[in-house]
């Protein structure tokens, strides 16, 4: 076992030499770093660090050594080393070259930080919409080409999203949309009973569902459960450069990748929409059934007289454009995915959050539209 470290300090004439000798490691760091505090300062313009003593040094004894260097730098003092062990002395010359990284204090922020950052989130959101953009002008492009040769069309991916985003789905939204119909009929059952009108529970039960709920809830549905997956699976691909390799060969990503998404899920979410207005509708009728002490005969034929077919119709014409939204978003997020799985999952995430903020904005644009046209 080496000796513990130990430091001498001695003047002659106008030099100063600060000998090391012994371990200069953590194990006796803090007996050193007194050491070195209480053996004095050189009162000259020169100082020789001897280090022909040294047995052992590690990070630690060399950041004493190295830190001691540079307080006499700061001083104007030119210091001189005297290696030993050419290891050792390596060592030193390696700590001696690596800054300190210690964090700086953070600066307070003020009201022109936050206008700064204001801005920035604002330009940022502003470059994204455009990107998202011109996203969707190559996919209207990659479209109207591959309608003037629909042989070169990718049917066999079609079906296998069709099947994935589809059928796979029918599950969850069939049990959404029927617990959101209970919900419904319950909630509107309980208040309008106070009004001695709980037979009208039926038509707001019909409306809202054939209307509104279904189609938000499937199309949200959808977006985290289908969005996510077009992002997740075409990013892994952009990390493990499959997208380039698509390009290296002649095939273009966004016919292969987007337009196949894209076509599934036009026709998926349609036909889960109508799945879920007849999921909703059960589970309101059951409940009212229960709690309007009425069949499910006369159930049927109150809803029957309470809707039309343009509350139907109004609900599926939106099913085509969130499914646009979704997978455009989903695809778009995917293909912006950098080298690394900590992207995959941030763009998964964000992909999530935008179709979702979307789908509601222009579910939101279609009922003034409605409005406005009294339908």
């Amino acid at each position: 076992m080496s000796d513990p470290g130990w430091v001498k300090f001695a003047v002659s004439g106008n030099v100063a030499t600060w000998s090391f000798g012994g371990a200069w490691t953590i194990d006796h760091a803090a007996k050193l770093s007194r050491d070195l505090a209480e053996a004095g300062a050189p009162g000259s313009g020169a100082a020789v660090f001897d280090l022909g003593n040294l047995q052992q040094l590690d990070t630690s004894g060399a950041w004493l050594i190295t830190r001691l260097g540079r307080a006499m730098d700061a001083a104007g003092i030119k210091v001189e080393t005297r290696a030993g062990d050419p290891d050792l002395a390596a060592l030193l010359q390696r700590v001696a070259e690596t800054r300190d990284v210690l964090p700086a204090h953070p600066r307070r922020r003020n009201l022109s930080d936050k206008i700064a950052e204001l801005g920035a989130g604002v330009e940022t959101i502003l470059l994204d919409s455009r990107d998202l953009v011109a996203f969707l002008g190559a996919l209207v492009l990659a479209l109207g080409r591959l309608s003037l040769t629909p042989w070169k069309l990718r049917w066999n991916a079609i079906f296998s999203h069709l099947e994935q985003t589809g059928l796979n789905a029918l599950p969850i939204v069939g049990l959404i949309n029927m617990l959101v119909g209970v919900v419904l009929a319950f909630q509107g059952a309980d208040q309008l009973a106070r009004f001695g009108a709980q037979t009208f529970t039926i038509n707001m039960l019909g409306i809202s569902v054939l209307r509104e709920m279904a189609v938000l809830l499937t199309a949200i549905v959808v977006a985290g459960r289908s969005g996510s997956a077009f992002t997740a699976q075409i990013g892994t691909m952009q990390v493990n450069e499959e997208v380039d390799a698509l390009r290296t060969i002649g095939l273009n990503p966004m016919d292969v990748l987007v337009v196949p998404r894209v076509i599934a899920l036009v026709i998926a979410l349609p036909l889960l929409t109508f799945f879920a207005d007849m999921m909703g509708l059960l589970g309101g009728g059951l409940m009212c059934v229960v709690l309007l002490d009425i069949s499910f005969q006369q159930y049927l034929s109150l809803l029957n007289q309470a809707i039309t077919t343009d509350q139907f119709w109004v609900g599926m014409s939106k099913a085509p454009f969130f499914a646009v939204l979704i997978a455009l978003v989903g695809c778009f997020e995917g293909l912006r995915v950098s080298g690394s799985a900590e992207s995959v999952g941030r763009l998964t995430t964000r992909s999530v959050v935008e179709s979702i903020f979307l789908v509601i904005i222009v579910d939101a644009l279609f009922s003034v539209m409605f409005s406005y046209l009294e339908i």
